[in-house]
């Protein structure tokens, strides 16, 4: 017998708000019939492609540990680098940029939401399928 993933619970202060950030970031929804509204302490969001779900709770902690959370995100559309700019745009902090750490067209950057959970940016699927980039002719 094995166990799947339900969703992913992210230890937050302020649940609707975070909540509200990754919704724009990830193009997540609120669930049906179950809206989230400012002052609420459990938020959940759902993608409405593959059904995966995100909540946010809020714990009494002043002090939340650095590492709550972390994702790894491929963009749905676009580039590694086009998505690495709307983040940067969305007030993200970015931590560590490891492009071209394992080899040209390789590698992320590492951001923190507004709250300081880490995430990191990393090729898209196409990216990934066209393969690393050709040598560059001098």
């Amino acid at each position: 017998m094995t166990s799947f993933v339900s969703h992913t619970t992210v230890d937050c202060q302020d649940a609707y708000q975070l909540s509200e950030w990754w919704k724009e970031l990830l193009g997540y929804v609120d669930v049906e019939d179950d809206p989230n509204e400012p002052g609420h302490e459990e938020c959940m969001i759902l993608d409405p492609g593959t059904g995966h779900s995100i909540l946010f709770i809020e714990v009494p902690d002043e002090v939340l540990p650095a590492k709550r959370i972390h994702f790894d995100l491929r963009p749905r559309e676009g580039s590694r680098d086009e998505e690495i700019e709307r983040v940067r745009a969305m007030g993200a902090t970015e931590l560590d940029d490891q492009r071209g750490q394992y080899g040209p067209g390789t590698g992320w950057v590492v951001f923190a939401d507004p709250e300081g959970n880490q995430f990191c940016i990393l090729r898209s699927q196409a990216e990934v399928d066209a393969g690393p980039p050709p040598p560059a002719s001098d």
